[in-house]
């Protein structure tokens, strides 16, 4: 018998794959039950319908609850290596400790795994993917993981993918307006119980009466979120930055494969349920107009130019939650530099934040799986 020469695929190997490509592939989601994960299984039942079997896995204590996608009923099975046999795609959404236990499991399993945790963001041997930007990535995967980005990045990343690609991104300064369910439902609640203290009230004219009227409501932020603004979010990082500030930083380099890009970031949470919002000062190596920036933002993918102030015209979140664009307006040129923008962009942090862009990132591979 003549061994397969390195690097081959055996006869086994490629009979598996002929195999897999004259199906459609199998998915498994895994954090099925969760925020993101609800809205993920929405997403997949909105998209074409290009999945075979789809998996729901979450933790043991919700292993026998019944969730619906492409409108039937599927049972949700509990995280274990055998939930993995048969998966050509693994979308995780679950914490970092978990997806770094079990990611590599699903690999092993065969499947390509889709991670929107922080467990491999910035491992060089893991793609950070956004498809509108950098789609040519996914299919160099060592690892076998593609990741997701964080929310706040996802939410102006595509706007400025198409700026930078006519222009060249040279220095990035961001302020982030970031709603509570980045915090997860543990923010929502928050958010909701802090207004229920002080509604009705005439709150918010003396220092101090916010915090005591919410008294040990603060859930998962530092200050009130109600009738407020909160200069921090994430964990406490070198330096005073924090991990949010640093991941806008981290990912945006790596994203544009642009590693030595200047970037500074400011996060601020705000009392909105959902939907990041982020002022953006963008510097570019060419010239810049307006005029430009609006043609090039109108005709990109993903993205929604919102940009009439005389009218009234500019994204709030209140008006982009629930949708998948990331909306843009407030264009101007930097009144002291020919080759600066300043934006205002708007994104959905539960959709293209997450969860779509997941799904997008999925879509990738399953097409390249099919051949």
């Amino acid at each position: 018998m003549i061994p397969a020469e390195a690097g081959r695929p055996s006869l086994a190997d490629t009979a598996g794959a002929d195999a897999r490509t004259a199906r459609k592939p199998h998915l498994a989601v895994v954090g099925a039950t969760g925020a993101v994960g609800s809205v993920l299984l929405g997403i997949l039942s909105e998209r074409a319908d290009i999945w075979g079997e789809i998996r729901l896995i979450a933790s043991p204590r919700s292993a026998g609850r019944k969730l619906t996608v492409r409108g039937e009923e599927v049972e949700v099975v509990a995280l274990s290596e055998e939930a993995f046999d048969g998966i050509d795609v693994a979308m995780f959404d679950v914490p970092d400790e978990v997806s770094a236990q079990w990611a590599p499991v699903a690999v092993s399993k065969g499947a390509v795994v889709v991670d929107n945790s922080g467990a491999f963001r910035m491992d060089p041997d893991v793609p950070l993917v956004v498809p509108e930007v950098n789609a040519h990535t996914a299919r160099v995967r060592p690892r076998g993981i593609i990741a997701n980005p964080n929310c706040t990045t996802l939410s102006m990343i595509v706007a400025l993918g198409a700026l930078h690609a006519e222009y060249g991104l040279s220095e990035l300064i961001v302020s982030s307006y970031q709603a509570v369910s980045g915090a997860g439902k543990a923010g929502i609640d928050t958010l909701r119980a802090q207004l229920s203290a002080v509604s009705g009230t005439e709150l918010g004219t003396t220092p101090g009466d916010v915090r005591r009227a919410v008294g040990d409501t603060l859930g998962p932020f530092p200050a009130p979120i109600a009738l407020n603004v909160v200069p921090w979010a994430g964990s406490l990082q070198e330096d005073g930055w924090s991990s949010e500030e640093l991941k806008v930083r981290n990912e945006s380099r790596k994203i544009l494969g642009l590693p030595d890009l200047p970037v500074t970031a400011t996060c601020v949470r705000v009392p909105v349920i959902t939907t990041h919002s982020l002022a953006v000062h963008a510097r570019f190596e060419n010239e810049v107009t307006v005029a430009g920036a609006h043609e090039i933002l109108a005709a990109a993918p993903g993205v929604v130019l919102s940009d009439d102030p005389a009218e009234g015209e500019y994204p709030t979140p209140s008006d982009v939650v629930g949708t998948d664009p990331t909306w843009v307006g407030r264009v101007r040129r930097s009144l002291d530099d020919p080759r600066a923008l300043e934006l205002f962009v708007c994104g959905d942090n539960l959709r293209k934040g997450a969860a779509l862009n997941t799904a997008q990132i999925g879509e990738l591979v399953a097409a390249e799986l099919r051949g």
